[in-house]
């Protein structure tokens, strides 16, 4: 990777805002929220709808191994993050911590299904997302940004909302079936919105990126 030329700059910021927001969205999963008074879903989701926004922004610069590559790497930190978290849990605090232990496991001692359910769901839509935004690319002939765009990541979405909460509340027993896809279902269709609305955030900054890396290319040809 060469620091001087434009699309591998571009490509760090994507990187590093991908990775954070996979992060955050992990860490402040636990923490239930009523959206619009009308459903209760964890403050992650929110995060979710913009990596899969910039998932396809890499994949349309850099293509699938770009794509898989930052997948991968990315499971591999949110697996480090909770291992650095463990072993924070297990140390005790001091009695003059201004966070006690008993909090500190509150806030950061998500349920092992939760972290399984979340990891399994993120791998496995991130490479349906890939795959689908190349058949969607190849169908509209490379037009069509928002279909390419919003089509796979409607796709991925679906099965990584049903997946995580089918880890996450089914599998152990704490939700039943019917609830299981009510819940499911009605954080879908957040997501979906929030899709929807992200629409013109994908063509802004795919304008942004294409007008930055198309001056420095004309810049070296002159």
């Amino acid at each position: 990777m060469d620091l001087t030329k434009r699309k591998d700059i571009v490509f760090i910021i994507l990187a590093g805002f991908f990775i954070t927001n996979a992060i955050v969205a992990e860490l402040i999963g636990g923490k239930l929220v009523q959206f619009f008074g009308l459903f209760t879903q964890s403050i992650g989701i929110i995060l979710w709808p913009v990596v899969f926004l910039l998932t396809d922004i890499i994949n349309e610069y850099y293509g699938k191994s770009g794509v898989r590559k930052l997948t991968y790497i990315t499971v591999g930190l949110i697996i480090y993050t909770y291992i650095l978290i463990t072993i924070s849990i297990h140390m005790q605090a001091t009695n003059f911590s201004p966070v006690p232990d008993d909090v500190f496991k509150t806030v950061f001692g998500q349920s092992q299904w939760i972290i399984i359910g979340s990891i399994i769901a993120f791998l496995f839509s991130q490479l349906i997302d890939v795959y689908f935004f190349w058949v969607f690319r190849k169908l509209t002939n490379g037009k069509m940004i928002w279909l390419r765009a919003t089509g796979s990541t409607v796709i991925s979405q679906f099965f990584d909302t049903f997946i995580v909460q089918f880890i996450a509340f089914v599998i152990p027993g704490k939700w039943p079936f019917d609830e299981f896809v009510k819940n499911a279902s009605k954080g879908y269709v957040f997501k979906l919105l929030v899709a929807l609305a992200l629409i013109p955030v994908i063509y802004f900054l795919h304008g942004l990126i294409h007008r930055y890396i198309k001056t420095a290319e004309e810049a070296v040809s002159y």
